[in-house]
């Protein structure tokens, strides 16, 4: 972590919808979703946050031994928005607590706001990571 990585760090990242990102698509496998409106998965909506927050942080990480995962999310989803569009995500990061960081969300289509929140990545030593992961599976069978 670089010592300028520091509250105040802000990032806007545009995305066009597709239909791959719609909710029929997030778990096709369920007949449920199937039938849902062709509009932009919350799911994705999610994976979107995260997207721009990484792009946000790349700058102040040592990369990729350095990277982060999100911990929380919480966020609304107060409009639909559908295949075509434009996502437009602002981030801002606001507090930083060692290896916690916490982000606010904003994000608007076409049309105007979809979500606003906040999003909190905790920094993590990838060797480290993946050494307890494999011993997490080892532990379980897997």
């Amino acid at each position: 972590m670089k010592a300028e990585l520091k509250p105040g760090i802000e990032h806007q990242f545009t995305f066009r919808v597709s239909e791959s990102k719609t909710v029929a698509a997030l778990y096709p496998e369920a007949t449920e979703f199937q039938v849902m409106p062709v509009v932009l998965a919350t799911g994705f909506m999610v994976g979107l946050f995260e997207w721009t927050c990484i792009q946000a942080l790349g700058p102040y990480l040592d990369g990729p031994a350095e990277q982060t995962v999100g911990t929380h999310i919480n966020v609304s989803h107060v409009a639909a928005t559908p295949v075509g569009f434009e996502v437009r995500v602002h981030v801002k990061l606001v507090e930083v607590d060692r290896r916690r960081l916490v982000f606010t969300i904003d994000a608007h289509d076409d049309a105007g706001l979809i979500s606003q929140g906040t999003h909190e990545r905790f920094i993590i030593d990838k060797a480290k990571f993946d050494a307890n992961l494999k011993r997490k599976c080892e532990s379980h069978g897997h």
